[in-house]
């Protein structure tokens, strides 16, 4: 009998809002995530959550618990002096990402800013984070992936930090630009966290458009194909609050992605394809 390959199901987003993180710990309470990753800048995480978070491994360990390191609006930094900012905030996706191609932010407040994060972490749960990764992809970016880099060798160096270099053969991925951009800044990345000793990923999947006619029971198992040990499946599960709507426009798919994590399906969709999360 062929043994089952183990793979990281990681719930982006855990600290976003009270209504997600609880998703998420139900989920993985049920044996149905192994991993999440954390915003601990987000106005409604604290120290419960933390706790509420690490009971989970008690008995023994249950889920991988990773920073995920935030750079974007509509979130505020947690260093005093990280630039630039619009109305005390992160700006954009669009502008920090441009900002970052163009070699535009400053090394040193970035530098700062993702130390900030790290300590706010170890703070949060006593020790540093199992792994590595960035909201909405920032820390793949020129500039943003030497801090990140740099602060995960001397903050976290038994971490192993998430590159988004897909297994999807290549005639599959022309339907998906996003995870092209992806695979391309992966690329880069990885020679470089090589070259500081610090492990990646072997595989990932996981991106779509979280458009409304996205049935995400149907994508999934476009997911598991080919995933190898250790490989890396991305989702964002969650419920839905007036905090989240506040702060994100991922909303309802948050629900969909959930009940599908919850419902029968899943299972059979990982064992189909050889997979496991224990």
């Amino acid at each position: 009998m062929t043994a089952l390959r183990r793979i990281f199901l990681v719930a982006d987003d855990y600290g976003i809002s009270p209504a997600v993180s609880a998703a998420i710990r139900d989920l993985i309470a049920r044996g149905r995530l192994n991993a999440t990753s954390v915003m601990v800048g987000t106005p409604s995480f604290d120290h419960s959550e933390a706790v509420s978070l690490s009971m989970l491994n008690a008995a023994g360990p249950r889920v991988a618990i990773g920073l995920h390191v935030t750079l974007t609006a509509p979130f505020k930094p947690m260093s005093g002096d990280y630039r630039p900012l619009k109305n005390n905030a992160f700006l954009r996706l669009e502008d920090t990402g441009g900002s970052a191609m163009l070699r535009k932010l400053d090394p040193a407040s970035l530098a700062r800013e993702v130390s900030a994060q790290f300590a706010a972490f170890a703070q949060a749960f006593g020790h540093p984070p199992d792994y590595v990764d960035g909201h909405q992809h920032m820390h793949l970016f020129p500039q943003i992936r030497d801090a990140v880099l740099n602060a995960t060798k001397d903050h976290a160096p038994n971490a192993w930090i998430r590159q988004c270099g897909r297994v999807t053969p290549l005639h599959k991925r022309m339907s998906d630009p996003k995870g092209m951009f992806l695979d391309w800044l992966s690329r880069e990345f990885r020679r470089r966290a090589a070259k500081l000793g610090i492990k990646t990923n072997p595989a990932f999947a996981g991106t779509y458009d979280f458009a409304p006619r996205s049935d995400f029971a149907e994508l999934f198992p476009s997911f598991l194909v080919n995933m190898s040990e250790g490989g890396v499946v991305m989702c964002h599960p969650g419920h839905v609050d007036a905090e989240l709507r506040s702060l994100d426009p991922v909303t309802t798919a948050r629900e969909r992605e959930y009940a599908y994590l919850a419902g029968e399906l899943f299972p059979k969709h990982l064992q189909q394809h050889g997979l496991t999360l224990r």
